[in-house]
């Protein structure tokens, strides 16, 4: 070989060495892109957050959290572009779109082992996902009763004979879920729940604030009434606290909150105290998709909140952002997703004509 060809060819691999050892140090896995959807419902102002990650292969994985209109988008491409997708338990409390990077990770995962999530987080669990809706949802067999709102502290009898009117109304062979949506005083809640325990609610849900553990105590205390507890909670060390001291029955993580795995690290804490496991969801279609995956890889889950709107409007938005309609269900069961990933379809064109402002 030639001096001049001998020169070339050293010239050539001082050129691309550098791009074979970054090449050598990347993975096809590598985050390359993320982009975010605020979205929201035109009849109900309902606002939730889409991402989309894009992997150096080509894949990828959408996901769904929260909207918060502070929080930091640009940081969050600069803290994770580069990273690994399947990083997923890295992601901190602390990142606003924690539930998005998490559920997007695992929809990525399972299409590189071409599988569902809930098997490549060991499940299915169950065959099918029980399932009920919003106030006024009656395509779902289970009803949800929202105590109204107290007009001072210390409701009377007339308050608890209001309420027993509500719940007489509900057929006997319906089950239903006592909302108080933490509204009550202790000794409210308690007068409700000893008022409605012979009706055989499927538990009380956060009959007043969980805050204070000996208010809950009180509440606990004086009912046999099952009680559940997870709105605002996005520490698993409360959901700790309330199990230790046996003041909670339902354990309730906000999927928008803790995302799939965040969810499933709260179910464990839970499934020593026989505790069973109902998510809290109040979101879009993807978070729907995203709790069915959940459902079928815990042990000790009990039923799936899906948003029902009541507005048509907005229940054609979220059949128009996402396909198939994973929210239908069937004698109160959602079905599971057979198809890699979280097994949906995500039309960008959809999300950029419901874009929150």
């Amino acid at each position: 070989m030639s001096q001049t060809a001998l020169h070339r060819r050293e010239r050539l691999r001082a050129r691309i060495a550098p791009q074979v050892a970054a090449e050598a140090r990347s993975s096809p896995l590598d985050i390359t892109e993320i982009r975010h959807f605020p979205l929201r419902e035109p009849i109900s102002g309902n606002r939730y957050s889409l991402l989309r990650i894009k992997t150096r292969s080509g894949l990828v994985g959408w996901g769904e959290c929260g909207y918060d209109p502070n929080a930091d988008f640009n940081a969050l491409q600069s803290a994770w572009t580069g990273k690994p997708a399947h990083a997923y338990a890295t992601v901190p409390p602390s990142t606003p779109f924690r539930a998005a990077l998490d559920i997007a990770m695992l929809d990525i995962l399972g299409k590189v082992t071409s599988a569902p999530v809930y098997r490549v987080l060991g499940g299915p669990t169950r065959n099918k996902v029980r399932a009920y809706g919003s106030p006024r949802a009656e395509a779902f067999p289970v009803a949800v009763i929202n105590l109204p709102a107290p007009v001072s502290r210390n409701q009377g009898k007339a308050y608890q004979n209001r309420i027993l009117e509500v719940v007489d109304a509900i057929p006997d062979d319906r089950d239903f879920v006592l909302a108080g949506n933490g509204q009550l005083t202790p000794g409210d809640a308690a007068s409700v729940a000893r008022s409605i325990e012979t009706k055989h609610p499927l538990w009380f849900d956060e009959p007043c604030s969980h805050a204070n553990i000996e208010a809950v105590r009180k509440v606990s205390g004086e009912t046999v009434m099952p009680l559940g507890f997870g709105e605002g909670i996005d520490d698993p060390g409360v959901f700790q606290a309330l199990l230790r001291e046996g003041l909670i029955d339902v354990v309730r993580p906000d999927i928008a909150i803790f995302g799939i795995h965040g969810a499933r690290r709260v179910a464990a804490l839970a499934e020593p105290y026989y505790v069973a496991v109902a998510p809290r969801h109040s979101g879009g279609p993807v978070g729907t998709a995203a709790a069915i995956h959940l459902a079928a890889s815990i042990p000790n889950f009990f039923i799936q909140h899906v948003p029902a709107p009541a507005a048509e409007q907005d229940r054609a938005m979220r059949r128009e952002i996402v396909s198939p309609d994973v929210e239908t269900n069937k004698d109160g069961f959602l079905e599971l997703t057979k198809t890699p990933g979280l097994g949906i379809q995500v039309n960008e064109a959809a999300l950029e004509k419901y874009r929150a402002s």
